[in-house]
């Protein structure tokens, strides 16, 4: 086909980033000469990890209700207005022939300024349970790609494509061993390994969780690595060195090559965002999951019981999480049949070619809107 273009919008978090960048990817090796341009909100973490992937994207001004404050949702309304009207300028410079939305505050003036104005529109829901925004954009979107079962309670039946979540790409393409993986992190390869992650800004309850069992930890034959989060990682090393030194914990505030850490664990004890999931399960991971309580319409709680409805994780309370989880972890990852039997649960939902199946479906929205052009102008 000729030049294909097309706009993805969303962000605000890793869960966010990750998928679109993937999906951009994928339409990339499809299509060498594609242009993407990305649409994010202003001040988020899109605006320094999508250049850095490679792509260009402009920034709106946009931000989120203020359920506390009312009145600065005054200042809130009149972002809304101005991303608008400036997702249309970005629209009218850049003419793409599909608009695509991965969540964030961003997805949604851009997807409606498109779908308003004629551009196709495909959503990608990460979630197994949808959010206002996309329950909203969904009622003109031509295609919504969806990752769990049951989505019809919110979308069109019509208009779903189960395709899974997009997942980092490189997390398949590991050559170490399990042991080289653990010698790089500085750990046993003989000794059961948890791996301990909060997302990427960092979880308080989880690291809360390892601090306040650091006893256990000393005497359980288990070894931790543990990603803290960039916010809690001074505060979490000050306490650290309030206790004697533990040579079987190895602590960062952020884990740049996943995949490696992914290899050394055993188990993974992690929040339920949909990213991390879609992670879980394509590695076939068995897990420990801490849904966040600070998410909108406490999604990661549904995330985390479609799992284990199936037999393919372990759910612990935020609240509990405290004084339960590290023994629970332990317990767990010191436990062969029941790593195995979670580890076979979790395979059958792993997604593989999620990024490829959602590009092709951008694809085919692209040339029917190119074909649908053409019959106009004759």
């Amino acid at each position: 086909m000729e030049e294909l273009r097309v706009i993805i919008s969303g962000g605000g978090t890793g869960g966010h980033i990750f998928p679109a960048l993937s999906i951009a990817g994928a339409l990339r090796a499809a299509c060498p000469d594609v242009k993407i341009l990305f649409v994010g909100a202003r001040g988020r973490m899109e605006m320094q990890r999508v250049p850095e992937a490679g792509y260009e994207i402009k920034g709106l001004p946009v931000c989120g209700l203020d359920r506390k404050n009312l009145l600065k949702n005054i200042r809130t309304i009149y972002y809304a207005l101005e991303s608008r009207s400036m997702a249309k300028q970005i629209i009218r410079d850049f003419r793409p022939m599909v608009a695509v939305g991965v969540g964030g505050y961003a997805s949604g003036p851009t997807l409606s300024a498109a779908g308003g104005m004629g551009i196709p529109t495909l959503l990608q829901e990460q979630n197994s349970y949808a959010g206002v925004t996309n329950k909203l954009l969904a009622r003109k979107a031509d295609i919504i790609c969806v990752a769990y079962d049951g989505m019809d309670r919110f979308f069109p039946a019509d208009r779903i494509v189960f395709t899974g979540n997009p997942v980092r790409q490189e997390l398949l393409n590991v050559n170490l061993t399990r042991e080289l993986a653990l010698k790089s992190f500085g750990l046993d390869p003989l000794k059961k390994t948890i791996l301990v992650v909060g997302g990427s800004l960092g979880a308080k309850t989880i690291n809360k969780s390892i601090l306040s069992q650091l006893p256990l930890l000393a005497k359980s034959g288990v070894q931790i690595i543990w990603q803290t989060g960039k916010y809690y990682y001074e505060d979490i090393q000050r306490q650290l060195q309030e206790h004697e030194k533990l040579d079987n914990l190895y602590v960062s505030d952020f884990i740049k090559d996943m995949g490696k850490a992914y290899r050394a664990a055993d188990l993974v004890v992690s929040r339920a965002g949909a990213g991390s999931i879609s992670e879980l399960c394509l590695l076939q991971k068995p897990s420990v999951l801490v849904p966040s309580p600070n998410v909108a319409e406490d999604h990661q709680t549904k995330n985390a019981l479609a799992l284990v409805e199936k037999g393919a994780a372990i759910y612990v309370k935020d609240a509990e999480a405290p004084m339960t989880l590290l023994p629970k972890a332990v317990a767990v990852v010191g436990c062969p049949d029941r790593l195995v039997e979670l580890s076979r649960n979790i395979a059958p939902l792993g997604r593989p070619d999620a990024a490829k199946e959602i590009a092709a479906q951008v694809i085919a929205l692209a040339e029917s809107y190119r074909r649908r052009n053409e019959k106009k102008m004759h």
